[in-house]
């Protein structure tokens, strides 16, 4: 870097840095190349820093540009992302950001990441089939908090295959999800039940049957994975097939409407992924103390697939915090004292999972040893 470039401006070509070297390297040679030269670029450096700090981020820049590409405004880089070009898209993507600094500053301060969520659904769908086993429930309603486009309500509708050879779900949809099972305990081969209610929870929730919000998904992400477009277009071509009932605002204020909604003859099933480490701790235990209340009623299940330690009373088995893995939890509560199982442990999104419960008798492992 020239020496004139300041210790903060040092610090973003370091994050720039490492993010194409190691985070894309492998995966995205486009994103690999672009990373690379943001960091090596003045002008591209003092236009990210344009963005407010916690919206500098690469995954947040680097789908700001995409999101301009998308909809005609970034002309060259939307023809260096076709071609594959890295070297092409390298330069289109500075001169963008230079010439274009305020839009690509609006769109990073408005808008968050998204991942791909129905990726989620090999992991959610044994820990719902299992928590409606326990309930003794032949329906359910599904209650999805903080996933912004809300793919998960459609678990269901999804087909899955894992790595041992077992399937789950719909094998006819037009989604197909795979996923690699740890270890040889097999899942358990219940079904879903039918699905009376599906119910979004979210402050700022995207909309897959809106344009902007739809390119902004598609925005997130990286270009040269083209089985992942194909997979998003089909996501969001079931989910809006069967839009879910929004109910926008603070989770823990808008949870007793959201059960409100459910059938009486339909067990609440609340659905968490990687939403609560974006809590405060005392709004946790308020969300759990929620869903406390709503069992004096009746039966209510939550599934949470969180880092170690973050959903509150899911046992950690021994696990350490920060370890690059998610304990998917099952907690069923009703008018005696809530009862918390792990249930299994995923790595990467859902494309690792390792069952720990008996198929057979629904029996939490034991077991406290790492992998």
């Amino acid at each position: 870097m020239p020496a004139s470039t300041s210790g903060s401006a040092r610090t973003l070509a370091q994050v720039y840095r490492h993010f194409g070297e190691v985070d894309a390297s492998g995966k995205s040679p486009l994103y690999e190349r672009v990373a690379v030269a943001l960091s090596e670029s003045d002008a591209a450096l003092r236009a990210i820093e344009a963005a407010p700090a916690r919206r500098r981020q690469p995954r947040v820049i680097l789908a700001a540009l995409h999101d301009l590409a998308l909809a005609g405004r970034a002309p060259a880089l939307a023809a260096a992302y076709a071609a594959a070009d890295g070297d092409a898209a390298a330069g289109a993507a500075i001169d963008t950001l230079a010439r274009m600094t305020d839009s690509v500053v609006a769109i990073a301060s408005r808008r968050q990441t998204v991942t791909n969520e129905a990726g989620r659904c090999a992991v959610l769908y044994p820990a719902i089939a299992e928590a409606a086993r326990r309930a003794g429930a032949h329906a359910i309603g599904l209650v999805d908090v903080g996933s912004p486009a809300g793919l998960n309500l459609h678990v269901d509708r999804v087909g899955i295959t894992y790595s041992n050879g077992q399937s789950l779900g719909d094998p006819s949809s037009a989604v197909q999800l795979s996923s690699s099972i740890v270890g040889d305990r097999p899942l358990p081969m219940r079904a879903v039940p039918e699905v009376l209610a599906r119910v979004r929870v979210d402050r700022d929730p995207v909309d897959v049957t809106d344009t902007d919000d739809a390119r902004w998904l598609r925005a997130c992400l990286w270009p040269d994975q083209p089985d992942r477009f194909a997979n998003l277009e089909a996501e969001m071509a079931v989910a809006a097939t069967a839009p879910p009932l929004l109910l926008r605002g603070d989770a823990v204020e808008v949870l007793p409407e959201a059960f409100a909604r459910v059938p009486a003859d339909a067990l609440p099933v609340v659905t968490t992924t990687w939403a609560l480490s974006r809590f405060r701790i005392e709004s946790r235990l308020r969300f759990l103390h929620r869903l406390v209340e709503a069992a004096a009623d009746r039966a209510v299940g939550w599934v949470s697939v969180e880092g170690v330690g973050v959903a509150p009373t899911i046992p950690t088995l021994g696990d350490r915090h920060a370890s690059g893995h998610s304990i998917i939890g099952l907690t069923l509560f009703d008018r005696t004292a809530p009862r918390a199982d792990a249930v299994g442990r995923c790595w990467s999104r859902g494309r690792f999972l390792k069952w720990l419960v008996d198929s057979s008798t629904g029996n939490a492992s034991s077991a406290r040893a790492g992998l």
